[in-house]
Protein backbone atom coordinates (compact mmCIF):
# COMPACT_ATOMS: atom_id res chain seq x y z
CA UNK A 1 0.00 0.00 0.00
CA UNK A 2 1.22 3.49 -0.77
CA UNK A 3 -0.73 5.39 1.92
CA UNK A 4 1.75 7.19 4.16
CA UNK A 5 -0.69 9.11 6.40
CA UNK A 6 -2.23 6.74 8.92
CA UNK A 7 -5.09 6.83 11.43
CA UNK A 8 -4.81 3.91 13.87
CA UNK A 9 -7.77 3.00 16.10
CA UNK A 10 -6.64 0.88 19.07
CA UNK A 11 -8.73 -0.45 21.94
CA UNK A 12 -8.93 -3.47 24.23
CA UNK A 13 -10.42 -5.76 21.56
CA UNK A 14 -9.04 -4.80 18.17
CA UNK A 15 -7.25 -2.30 15.96
CA UNK A 16 -8.41 -0.66 12.75
CA UNK A 17 -6.28 1.22 10.21
CA UNK A 18 -7.30 4.03 7.86
CA UNK A 19 -4.91 5.63 5.38
CA UNK A 20 -5.22 8.81 3.34
CA UNK A 21 -5.92 8.17 -0.33
CA UNK A 22 -4.31 10.97 -2.34
CA UNK A 23 -6.39 10.27 -5.44
CA UNK A 24 -9.74 10.39 -3.67
CA UNK A 25 -8.51 12.99 -1.14
CA UNK A 26 -10.09 11.16 1.77
CA UNK A 27 -9.29 8.28 4.14
CA UNK A 28 -9.82 4.66 3.15
CA UNK A 29 -9.98 1.86 5.71
CA UNK A 30 -7.89 -1.28 5.34
CA UNK A 31 -10.14 -4.34 4.99
CA UNK A 32 -9.29 -7.61 6.70
CA UNK A 33 -12.16 -9.31 4.87
CA UNK A 34 -15.13 -8.09 2.83
CA UNK A 35 -16.64 -5.12 4.72
CA UNK A 36 -14.65 -6.06 7.83
CA UNK A 37 -12.08 -3.57 9.06
CA UNK A 38 -11.27 -4.88 12.53
CA UNK A 39 -8.08 -6.77 13.39
CA UNK A 40 -8.46 -8.70 16.69
CA UNK A 41 -5.83 -7.54 19.20
CA UNK A 42 -4.07 -10.91 19.40
CA UNK A 43 -0.44 -11.71 18.60
CA UNK A 44 1.01 -15.16 18.00
CA UNK A 45 4.33 -16.79 17.23
CA UNK A 46 4.98 -20.09 15.49
CA UNK A 47 8.65 -20.96 15.36
CA UNK A 48 10.19 -17.65 14.22
CA UNK A 49 7.10 -16.23 12.50
CA UNK A 50 4.95 -13.55 14.15
CA UNK A 51 1.28 -13.29 13.21
CA UNK A 52 -1.61 -11.14 14.41
CA UNK A 53 -5.39 -10.98 14.41
CA UNK A 54 -7.31 -13.90 12.95
CA UNK A 55 -4.06 -15.63 11.95
CA UNK A 56 -3.02 -15.62 15.62
CA UNK A 57 -6.47 -16.86 16.67
CA UNK A 58 -6.06 -19.74 14.23
CA UNK A 59 -2.84 -20.75 15.98
CA UNK A 60 -4.76 -20.71 19.24
CA UNK A 61 -7.51 -22.98 17.88
CA UNK A 62 -5.00 -25.39 16.33
CA UNK A 63 -2.83 -25.22 19.48
CA UNK A 64 0.23 -24.35 17.45
CA UNK A 65 2.85 -21.91 18.66
CA UNK A 66 2.12 -19.30 21.34
CA UNK A 67 -0.57 -16.64 21.52
CA UNK A 68 -1.08 -13.54 23.71
CA UNK A 69 -4.30 -11.57 24.20
CA UNK A 70 -5.39 -8.49 26.19
CA UNK A 71 -2.26 -6.68 24.98
CA UNK A 72 -3.70 -3.18 25.43
CA UNK A 73 -4.66 -3.62 29.08
CA UNK A 74 -1.47 -5.54 29.91
CA UNK A 75 0.71 -2.91 28.21
CA UNK A 76 -0.90 -0.10 30.23
CA UNK A 77 -0.30 -2.10 33.41
CA UNK A 78 3.27 -2.80 32.23
CA UNK A 79 2.82 -6.52 32.76
CA UNK A 80 4.99 -9.36 31.50
CA UNK A 81 3.62 -12.14 29.32
CA UNK A 82 4.93 -15.72 29.28
CA UNK A 83 5.35 -17.01 25.76
CA UNK A 84 6.39 -20.67 26.01
CA UNK A 85 9.94 -20.62 27.30
CA UNK A 86 10.24 -16.87 26.73
CA UNK A 87 8.88 -13.91 28.67
CA UNK A 88 8.08 -10.61 26.95
CA UNK A 89 7.05 -7.18 28.17
CA UNK A 90 3.43 -6.61 27.16
CA UNK A 91 4.47 -3.23 25.69
CA UNK A 92 7.00 -5.05 23.47
CA UNK A 93 4.28 -7.46 22.27
CA UNK A 94 1.90 -4.59 21.56
CA UNK A 95 4.69 -2.89 19.60
CA UNK A 96 5.22 -6.12 17.63
CA UNK A 97 1.47 -6.26 16.89
CA UNK A 98 1.50 -2.66 15.59
CA UNK A 99 4.67 -3.29 13.56
CA UNK A 100 3.17 -6.37 11.84
CA UNK A 101 -0.16 -4.61 11.25
CA UNK A 102 1.61 -1.75 9.45
CA UNK A 103 4.00 -3.81 7.32
CA UNK A 104 1.86 -3.31 4.19
CA UNK A 105 2.66 0.41 4.25
CA UNK A 106 5.97 1.26 2.62
CA UNK A 107 6.86 4.47 4.46
CA UNK A 108 4.75 6.23 7.07
CA UNK A 109 5.14 10.01 7.22
CA UNK A 110 2.49 10.72 9.85
CA UNK A 111 0.54 8.48 12.23
CA UNK A 112 -2.21 9.33 14.71
CA UNK A 113 -3.30 6.75 17.26
CA UNK A 114 -6.81 7.04 18.65
CA UNK A 115 -7.90 5.31 21.87
CA UNK A 116 -11.15 5.27 23.89
CA UNK A 117 -9.68 7.26 26.79
CA UNK A 118 -6.36 9.08 26.79
CA UNK A 119 -3.85 9.41 29.61
CA UNK A 120 -0.25 10.63 29.79
CA UNK A 121 0.98 7.03 30.18
CA UNK A 122 -0.97 5.73 27.15
CA UNK A 123 0.33 8.66 25.11
CA UNK A 124 3.95 7.85 26.03
CA UNK A 125 3.52 4.14 25.31
CA UNK A 126 2.02 4.71 21.86
CA UNK A 127 4.54 7.37 20.90
CA UNK A 128 7.30 4.93 21.79
CA UNK A 129 5.61 2.19 19.76
CA UNK A 130 5.23 4.56 16.80
CA UNK A 131 8.97 5.27 16.89
CA UNK A 132 9.73 1.56 16.97
CA UNK A 133 7.62 1.22 13.82
CA UNK A 134 9.96 3.71 12.14
CA UNK A 135 7.96 6.93 12.41
CA UNK A 136 9.69 10.14 13.51
CA UNK A 137 8.73 11.23 17.04
CA UNK A 138 7.37 14.60 15.92
CA UNK A 139 5.11 12.83 13.41
CA UNK A 140 3.31 10.72 16.03
CA UNK A 141 0.20 11.99 17.81
CA UNK A 142 -2.23 10.32 20.20
CA UNK A 143 -5.83 11.38 20.71
CA UNK A 144 -9.04 9.95 22.17
CA UNK A 145 -12.26 8.94 20.41
CA UNK A 146 -13.90 12.30 21.13
CA UNK A 147 -11.16 14.20 19.30
CA UNK A 148 -11.35 11.69 16.43
CA UNK A 149 -15.10 12.35 16.14
CA UNK A 150 -14.41 16.09 16.05
CA UNK A 151 -11.77 15.84 13.32
CA UNK A 152 -13.96 13.49 11.30
CA UNK A 153 -16.79 16.03 11.44
CA UNK A 154 -14.54 18.90 10.31
CA UNK A 155 -14.29 17.20 6.92
CA UNK A 156 -18.03 16.53 6.56
CA UNK A 157 -20.48 18.96 4.91
CA UNK A 158 -21.05 21.98 7.15
CA UNK A 159 -24.79 21.33 7.38
CA UNK A 160 -24.07 18.13 9.33
CA UNK A 161 -22.64 20.16 12.22
CA UNK A 162 -24.47 23.44 11.72
CA UNK A 163 -25.93 22.91 15.20
CA UNK A 164 -24.84 20.05 17.45
CA UNK A 165 -23.82 16.64 16.10
CA UNK A 166 -24.53 13.50 18.10
CA UNK A 167 -22.50 10.31 18.38
CA UNK A 168 -23.92 7.16 19.97
CA UNK A 169 -21.38 4.47 20.83
CA UNK A 170 -22.88 1.08 21.70
CA UNK A 171 -21.25 -2.19 22.65
CA UNK A 172 -23.16 -5.25 23.78
CA UNK A 173 -24.16 -3.94 27.19
CA UNK A 174 -23.68 -0.17 27.31
CA UNK A 175 -24.54 2.86 25.21
CA UNK A 176 -22.87 6.29 25.47
CA UNK A 177 -23.93 9.57 23.91
CA UNK A 178 -21.58 12.38 22.85
CA UNK A 179 -22.31 15.85 21.45
CA UNK A 180 -20.08 17.99 19.26
CA UNK A 181 -20.75 21.67 19.94
CA UNK A 182 -19.22 25.09 19.47
CA UNK A 183 -17.92 26.85 22.57
CA UNK A 184 -18.87 30.43 23.37
CA UNK A 185 -15.83 32.35 24.56
CA UNK A 186 -15.25 35.88 25.82
CA UNK A 187 -14.60 38.90 23.63
CA UNK A 188 -11.31 39.70 21.94
CA UNK A 189 -10.57 36.17 20.74
CA UNK A 190 -10.33 37.15 17.09
CA UNK A 191 -11.53 34.85 14.34
CA UNK A 192 -10.79 31.59 16.17
CA UNK A 193 -13.66 29.14 16.55
CA UNK A 194 -13.57 26.59 19.36
CA UNK A 195 -15.38 23.26 19.49
CA UNK A 196 -15.57 20.39 21.95
CA UNK A 197 -17.17 16.97 22.36
CA UNK A 198 -19.02 16.20 25.58
CA UNK A 199 -20.11 12.84 26.91
CA UNK A 200 -23.69 13.80 27.76
CA UNK A 201 -25.19 10.46 28.85
CA UNK A 202 -24.48 6.77 29.31
CA UNK A 203 -26.57 3.77 30.30
CA UNK A 204 -26.00 0.13 31.08
CA UNK A 205 -28.62 -1.70 29.01
CA UNK A 206 -29.12 -5.25 30.29
CA UNK A 207 -31.50 -5.86 27.39
CA UNK A 208 -28.66 -5.52 24.91
CA UNK A 209 -26.73 -8.46 26.32
CA UNK A 210 -29.70 -10.73 25.60
CA UNK A 211 -29.95 -9.55 21.99
CA UNK A 212 -26.57 -11.19 21.21
CA UNK A 213 -25.41 -13.49 19.77
CA UNK A 214 -28.84 -14.68 18.59
CA UNK A 215 -31.49 -12.04 18.05
CA UNK A 216 -34.22 -12.53 20.66
CA UNK A 217 -37.32 -10.76 19.32
CA UNK A 218 -38.94 -9.93 22.67
CA UNK A 219 -35.71 -8.77 24.25
CA UNK A 220 -34.90 -6.76 21.12
CA UNK A 221 -38.21 -4.89 21.50
CA UNK A 222 -37.38 -4.16 25.16
CA UNK A 223 -33.93 -2.89 24.16
CA UNK A 224 -35.49 -0.73 21.44
CA UNK A 225 -37.88 0.86 23.97
CA UNK A 226 -35.02 1.57 26.39
CA UNK A 227 -32.80 3.02 23.68
CA UNK A 228 -35.65 5.17 22.32
CA UNK A 229 -36.18 6.68 25.79
CA UNK A 230 -32.42 7.20 26.11
CA UNK A 231 -32.29 9.03 22.74
CA UNK A 232 -35.28 11.22 23.63
CA UNK A 233 -33.54 12.21 26.86
CA UNK A 234 -30.32 13.09 25.02
CA UNK A 235 -32.12 15.14 22.34
CA UNK A 236 -34.35 16.99 24.81
CA UNK A 237 -34.44 20.71 23.81
CA UNK A 238 -31.34 20.33 21.63
CA UNK A 239 -30.94 21.29 17.98
CA UNK A 240 -29.12 18.31 16.47
CA UNK A 241 -28.03 18.36 12.81
CA UNK A 242 -26.78 14.79 12.43
CA UNK A 243 -26.41 11.49 14.27
CA UNK A 244 -23.66 8.86 14.03
CA UNK A 245 -24.05 5.32 15.34
CA UNK A 246 -20.84 3.37 16.00
CA UNK A 247 -19.94 0.17 17.82
CA UNK A 248 -20.77 -3.51 17.53
CA UNK A 249 -23.99 -2.99 19.49
CA UNK A 250 -25.61 -1.45 16.41
CA UNK A 251 -24.78 -4.35 14.08
CA UNK A 252 -28.19 -6.05 14.32
CA UNK A 253 -31.22 -3.99 13.39
CA UNK A 254 -32.93 -4.27 16.78
CA UNK A 255 -33.83 -0.54 17.13
CA UNK A 256 -36.46 0.39 14.44
CA UNK A 257 -38.49 2.59 16.81
CA UNK A 258 -35.38 4.36 18.08
CA UNK A 259 -34.27 4.95 14.50
CA UNK A 260 -37.45 6.92 13.80
CA UNK A 261 -36.54 9.30 16.64
CA UNK A 262 -32.90 9.47 15.52
CA UNK A 263 -33.86 10.36 11.93
CA UNK A 264 -36.63 12.81 12.79
CA UNK A 265 -35.46 16.00 11.04
CA UNK A 266 -31.83 14.99 10.89
CA UNK A 267 -29.51 12.69 8.96
CA UNK A 268 -28.25 9.49 10.60
CA UNK A 269 -25.19 7.41 9.69
CA UNK A 270 -24.13 3.90 10.71
CA UNK A 271 -20.57 2.63 10.52
CA UNK A 272 -17.59 1.29 12.44
CA UNK A 273 -14.59 3.12 11.02
CA UNK A 274 -15.35 6.69 12.15
CA UNK A 275 -12.58 6.81 14.77
CA UNK A 276 -9.78 5.58 12.50
CA UNK A 277 -10.94 7.94 9.75
CA UNK A 278 -11.06 10.82 12.23
CA UNK A 279 -7.50 9.99 13.31
CA UNK A 280 -6.47 9.88 9.65
CA UNK A 281 -7.91 13.37 9.08
CA UNK A 282 -5.91 14.57 12.11
CA UNK A 283 -2.76 13.05 10.60
CA UNK A 284 -3.55 14.73 7.28
CA UNK A 285 -3.95 18.14 8.95
CA UNK A 286 -0.72 17.69 10.90
CA UNK A 287 1.18 16.52 7.82
CA UNK A 288 0.21 19.66 5.91
CA UNK A 289 0.60 21.84 9.03
CA UNK A 290 -2.96 23.12 8.56
CA UNK A 291 -3.62 25.71 11.27
CA UNK A 292 -6.84 27.34 10.14
CA UNK A 293 -10.23 25.97 11.08
CA UNK A 294 -11.91 25.32 14.42
CA UNK A 295 -9.72 24.53 17.42
CA UNK A 296 -10.63 21.44 19.42
CA UNK A 297 -10.64 21.80 23.20
CA UNK A 298 -11.23 19.37 26.04
CA UNK A 299 -10.20 19.05 29.68
CA UNK A 300 -6.66 18.01 28.63
CA UNK A 301 -6.03 21.01 26.35
CA UNK A 302 -4.60 24.46 27.05
CA UNK A 303 -7.13 27.24 27.70
CA UNK A 304 -4.36 29.85 27.65
CA UNK A 305 -2.30 31.11 24.74
CA UNK A 306 1.18 32.63 25.11
CA UNK A 307 2.20 35.11 22.40
CA UNK A 308 5.25 37.11 21.37
CA UNK A 309 5.13 40.07 18.98
CA UNK A 310 6.84 39.04 15.74
CA UNK A 311 7.14 40.31 12.21
CA UNK A 312 5.92 37.64 9.81
CA UNK A 313 6.00 38.33 6.05
CA UNK A 314 6.60 42.03 6.80
CA UNK A 315 3.58 42.30 9.12
CA UNK A 316 3.74 42.76 12.89
CA UNK A 317 1.55 40.27 14.74
CA UNK A 318 1.20 38.54 18.07
CA UNK A 319 2.37 35.03 17.26
CA UNK A 320 1.44 32.15 19.59
CA UNK A 321 4.47 30.30 20.93
CA UNK A 322 2.11 28.17 23.05
CA UNK A 323 -1.23 27.96 21.19
CA UNK A 324 -4.68 27.20 22.50
CA UNK A 325 -5.72 23.57 22.16
CA UNK A 326 -2.34 21.92 22.79
CA UNK A 327 -1.65 19.65 25.76
CA UNK A 328 0.76 21.18 28.27
CA UNK A 329 3.03 18.12 28.24
CA UNK A 330 3.36 18.41 24.45
CA UNK A 331 3.90 22.17 24.32
CA UNK A 332 7.68 22.36 24.92
CA UNK A 333 9.49 24.00 21.99
CA UNK A 334 12.51 26.00 20.96
CA UNK A 335 13.16 28.38 18.09
CA UNK A 336 15.24 31.44 17.15
CA UNK A 337 14.21 35.08 16.82
CA UNK A 338 15.89 38.27 15.56
CA UNK A 339 15.24 41.36 17.69
CA UNK A 340 15.11 45.03 17.01
CA UNK A 341 17.08 47.05 19.54
CA UNK A 342 14.79 46.86 22.57
CA UNK A 343 15.05 47.10 26.33
CA UNK A 344 12.57 44.31 27.02
CA UNK A 345 10.37 41.65 25.48
CA UNK A 346 6.64 41.77 26.05
CA UNK A 347 4.67 38.56 26.46
CA UNK A 348 0.88 38.36 26.18
CA UNK A 349 -1.10 35.58 27.85
CA UNK A 350 -4.67 35.35 26.56
CA UNK A 351 -7.18 33.17 28.37
CA UNK A 352 -10.41 31.62 27.12
CA UNK A 353 -11.65 31.75 30.70
CA UNK A 354 -12.60 35.36 31.41
CA UNK A 355 -11.72 38.42 29.38
CA UNK A 356 -8.48 39.57 30.97
CA UNK A 357 -5.15 39.56 29.18
CA UNK A 358 -2.02 38.99 31.22
CA UNK A 359 1.00 41.08 30.17
CA UNK A 360 4.49 40.03 31.24
CA UNK A 361 7.79 41.77 30.48
CA UNK A 362 11.26 40.28 30.27
CA UNK A 363 14.15 42.70 30.81
CA UNK A 364 17.02 42.50 28.33
CA UNK A 365 19.41 44.32 30.66
CA UNK A 366 22.88 42.91 30.14
CA UNK A 367 22.32 42.02 26.49
CA UNK A 368 24.90 43.81 24.30
CA UNK A 369 23.66 46.69 22.14
CA UNK A 370 23.73 45.74 18.47
CA UNK A 371 22.21 46.97 15.25
CA UNK A 372 18.60 46.01 14.51
CA UNK A 373 18.11 42.37 13.58
CA UNK A 374 21.57 41.30 14.64
CA UNK A 375 20.31 40.35 18.09
CA UNK A 376 19.67 36.64 17.71
CA UNK A 377 18.07 34.82 20.61
CA UNK A 378 17.08 31.21 21.22
CA UNK A 379 13.63 31.03 22.79
CA UNK A 380 12.80 27.86 24.71
CA UNK A 381 9.45 26.99 26.31
CA UNK A 382 9.40 24.31 28.99
CA UNK A 383 6.35 23.31 31.03
CA UNK A 384 7.12 22.47 34.65
CA UNK A 385 3.51 21.46 35.27
CA UNK A 386 0.12 22.17 33.69
CA UNK A 387 0.00 25.71 35.09
CA UNK A 388 3.65 26.80 34.91
CA UNK A 389 5.59 27.55 31.72
CA UNK A 390 9.24 28.59 31.89
CA UNK A 391 10.44 30.65 28.92
CA UNK A 392 14.19 31.04 28.40
CA UNK A 393 15.86 33.68 26.18
CA UNK A 394 19.52 33.01 25.34
CA UNK A 395 21.93 35.10 23.24
CA UNK A 396 23.22 33.18 20.20
CA UNK A 397 25.33 35.98 18.72
CA UNK A 398 25.24 36.74 15.01
CA UNK A 399 27.68 34.69 12.98
CA UNK A 400 31.27 35.91 12.88
CA UNK A 401 30.24 39.53 13.41
CA UNK A 402 28.96 39.24 16.96
CA UNK A 403 30.01 36.24 19.05
CA UNK A 404 27.50 34.79 21.50
CA UNK A 405 27.61 36.02 25.09
CA UNK A 406 26.55 34.30 28.29
CA UNK A 407 23.34 36.36 28.41
CA UNK A 408 20.42 34.15 29.45
CA UNK A 409 17.21 35.15 31.17
CA UNK A 410 14.28 33.02 32.34
CA UNK A 411 10.66 33.97 32.91
CA UNK A 412 8.02 31.82 34.60
CA UNK A 413 4.47 32.29 33.30
CA UNK A 414 1.70 31.18 35.62
CA UNK A 415 -1.42 30.04 33.81
CA UNK A 416 -4.93 29.08 34.80
CA UNK A 417 -7.29 31.78 33.55
CA UNK A 418 -8.89 34.44 35.72
CA UNK A 419 -9.78 33.58 39.31
CA UNK A 420 -8.06 30.23 38.95
CA UNK A 421 -10.77 28.82 36.70
CA UNK A 422 -8.66 26.33 34.81
CA UNK A 423 -10.06 24.16 32.05
CA UNK A 424 -13.61 25.44 32.15
CA UNK A 425 -15.50 24.58 28.98
CA UNK A 426 -18.79 26.36 29.49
Amino acid sequence: MTGNIIGYDLNEKYCQISFFDEEQQEPQTMETALDNYQIPLVVGKKEENWVIGNDAKRLQVLKQGYVAEDLYVKAIRQEKVKFGEETFEAIWLLAKFVEVSLQKFEEIEQIVFTVPTLSVDIGKILKGIGQRAGVLKQNIYVQDYKESFCNYMLYQPKELWQYEAALFHCDRHEVKAFMLRKIRTGFGKGKDTFITVDEVASAQMKELAAVYPVLNVDRAKDADVCFKQFVQGVFNKKLVSSVFLVGEGFENNWYPQSLKVLCNGRRAFLGNNLYSKGACYTAYRRNLAIEEGPIYLDETKMMDQICLKMRVHGMDQWKPIVPWGIRWYEADSQFEILLENADDIEIHVESLVGNEMQVEKVSLEGLPKRKDYTLRLKVKTLFIDEKTCKITFKDLGFGEFFPATDFCVEKEIHLGGSNGQYNSLS
